[in-house]
């Protein structure tokens, strides 16, 4: 009988390759590259990720988990103003780890690949449509009607990720946090402005 796959190693690669990544640019990724900084043969990266496409889709996927959780957390607490902002905090404090900083930057490079390869690649429209579309639930969840969740929600959005590329360039982590605290202030202020009410987080105990 053929020997049954091992639903753990692909994910243990795409660990192993983030790693290998984090100081190298994603245009120098091949199977050959990675197979021999792996110590793995290239019929086995082959064999769990089928192409080079593949693959970039499954490194920006693993960098992007985080959306899952962003996104559990909404559904299961709709309409918390602290779950809300806390959301857009949790975010924040991911970027701005050093690790994750080169990850982001990873997935940044595979938007420019995707900009060039519009009708080969599409993890990043993907992407940033999915945190317009939990940005523009969460909205509406407050209370916003859907073209001003929808507005707000691409404003919001588009600026987290203008300060994410400031800090991937940049490396200041103290200078864009304080941009993200102003965006935060900003956008509280835009909601209870179209809300005409103002946001009251729950307390913890209840």
């Amino acid at each position: 009988m053929p020997r049954q796959p091992d639903p753990s190693r692909k994910p243990q690669l795409i660990g192993e390759i983030l790693d290998y990544l984090l100081d190298k640019p994603l245009s120098t990724l091949s199977f050959r590259t990675i197979a021999s900084a792996l110590g793995v043969s290239t019929y086995t990266l082959v064999y769990h990720f089928g192409s080079r496409a593949e693959l970039i889709t499954e490194i920006v996927s693993a960098i992007s988990s985080r959306i899952v959780e962003v996104n559990d957390r909404l559904r299961t607490n709709p309409g918390e103003v602290d779950v809300y902002f806390g959301n857009l905090e949790s975010s924040w404090q991911w970027t701005v780890d050093p690790r994750n900083r080169q990850l982001q930057r990873l997935e940044f490079e595979a938007g420019m690949l995707e900009a060039i390869e519009p009708g080969r690649y599409t993890f990043s429209r993907a992407l940033h449509e999915n945190w317009r579309h939990y940005a523009i639930e969460a909205l509406q969840a407050l209370g916003l009607d859907p073209q001003d969740a929808r507005a707000e929600g691409r404003l919001m959005v588009d600026c987290f990720f203008g300060i994410q590329y400031d800090f991937v360039v940049s490396g200041d982590a103290g200078r864009c946090t304080e941009a993200f605290r102003s965006l935060l202030d900003a956008h509280r202020e835009r909601l209870e402005r179209l809300l005409g009410r103002p946001l009251v987080e729950q307390s913890s105990g209840g």
